[in-house]
């Protein structure tokens, strides 16, 4: 029995001095963490969606604390969150436009001509492969909703074949992330004037693919008293820095590319 009872006693002190050494290292080398990270990290959506620029809410909280970071650059979380987030800093709160997605596609089933019915996996990247998507404009949406899969605000949804954003969004750019054709972008929501089109071929080829196609004409850049829009690669890009949504381009535009938000 004395055999067996020496080596267990050398094992128990053992195990005892192990767990007060390590309880003493965790002591002398514990890091301290700013309970302010905490508490910002909690008040984020946890979208996790790196709209912020950082890889997740954690990481933007602890960028905030330790960097410095701004505090309104959590676009799901828009001004609430970031008002929120500057009291728990104990400084003032910055300005912050809350901004939304748009879908440059205007292409829906009744403007836009097919070349064939496409019978694969049913998803936007699998109908980009096969010859640029069944609609006769290869440059717009292909209507499977890749988008909608990402989205956690139930904000995007498919009519008549195209991408449509409801006032759910928040602007995190998921859904940007997954579109093939890239046709999704993110503006400020103060800004009520979009160019539905995204086509790359000049007026006469879009004109003959999709009846609400952009066709290049300038018509808006002439009407435009801001030089807020600009004909780019053959259909019209709006700078929202210049542009004050007067609407002048969108009454002039000859094929309806142009929309006017407050006036759908």
């Amino acid at each position: 029995m004395s055999n067996y009872l020496l080596p267990i006693i050398i094992f128990a002190i053992l195990g005892i001095l192990a767990g007060v050494l390590l309880t003493v290292a965790s002591k002398v080398f514990e890091v301290k963490v700013d309970e302010r990270i905490e508490q910002i990290a909690d008040s984020l959506p946890q979208a996790n969606c790196g709209a912020c620029g950082f890889a997740g809410c954690a990481d933007y909280a602890n960028a905030i604390v330790e960097k410095g970071v701004p505090t309104n650059l959590c676009k799901p979380g828009g001004p609430d969150v970031s008002a929120k987030i500057s009291g728990i800093l104990g400084t003032e709160a910055l300005e912050m436009i809350p901004e939304v997605a748009v879908v440059r596609c205007n292409g829906n089933c009744d403007a836009v001509k097919h070349r064939f019915e496409f019978d694969g996996v049913q998803s936007c990247v699998a109908a980009k492969r096969f010859y640029g998507g069944s609609k006769a404009c290869s440059y717009g949406c292909l209507g499977y909703g890749d988008c909608i899969t990402q989205c956690d605000n139930n904000a995007i949804s498919i009519v008549n074949g195209v991408a449509v954003v409801n006032s759910n969004c928040g602007g995190c750019g998921k859904c940007a992330k997954v579109c093939p054709n890239q046709l999704i972008t993110i503006k400020p929501v103060t800004k009520h004037i979009d160019v539905k089109c995204s086509s790359a071929d000049n007026g006469k080829i879009t004109k003959q693919a999709c009846s609400n196609g952009c066709i290049g004409c300038k018509i808006c850049e002439k009407k435009c008293l801001n030089d807020a829009i600009h004909v780019e690669n053959f259909h019209a890009v709006i700078d929202y820095a210049k542009c004050t949504s007067c609407g002048a381009c969108y009454e002039a535009c000859p094929t309806g590319a142009i929309t006017c938000c407050e006036k759908q």
